[in-house]
């Protein structure tokens, strides 16, 4: 006589049945996928910020205006303005100094900000002030010499 070999109908759904419930909590983690490119590609903007910062640092202090709370140094790219060597929260400072596309970016001033303060921002969302909701990064410039501007990524929004 002959053994057959096999799954039977219950090792079967058993089976299946572990596989829907792990289907079902890992999924929430890959349907994110777009909010953690955001989230990524949020952090890639702040270093280039900080790169390009420390480049204009770097020229403020060949220029000699490192020191004062309004400057300016000169690029191929156009004239930046600086505040205290770094540069200025503007709208065309950071245009020079990003190159960013308009179409996938949104680089405007925070309201009523003190110091000055940028807010860029990906295609699709708006500055809000509630971190919580937020998807930007935040750019506010030096407000005192030897003091590097403050850039902050707010990415519990995306």
């Amino acid at each position: 006589m002959q053994k057959q070999q096999g799954f039977t109908l219950v090792e079967l759904i058993i089976v299946i049945v572990i596989l829907g419930i792990l289907a079902v909590t890992a999924a929430p983690r890959f349907l994110n996928i777009s909010g953690d490119a955001r989230a990524s590609t949020l952090n890639a903007v702040k270093g280039s910020l900080e790169s390009a910062s420390a480049l204009v640092y770097g020229k403020a202090i060949i220029a000699g205006v490192q020191n004062q709370d309004e400057g300016e140094v000169t690029d191929p790219a156009g004239t930046i303005a600086t505040a205290y060597g770094y540069p200025a929260a503007t709208t065309a400072v950071m245009a020079i100094i990003l190159d960013l596309d308009d179409s996938e970016w949104t680089v405007a001033a925070v309201p009523a900000s003190d110091p000055a303060s940028i807010a860029i921002t990906p295609a699709g969302t708006v500055y809000t002030a509630t971190a919580a909701d937020a998807c930007q990064v935040l750019y506010t410039e030096s407000d005192a010499p030897v003091t590097k501007p403050t850039i902050v990524v707010q990415a519990a929004g995306c």
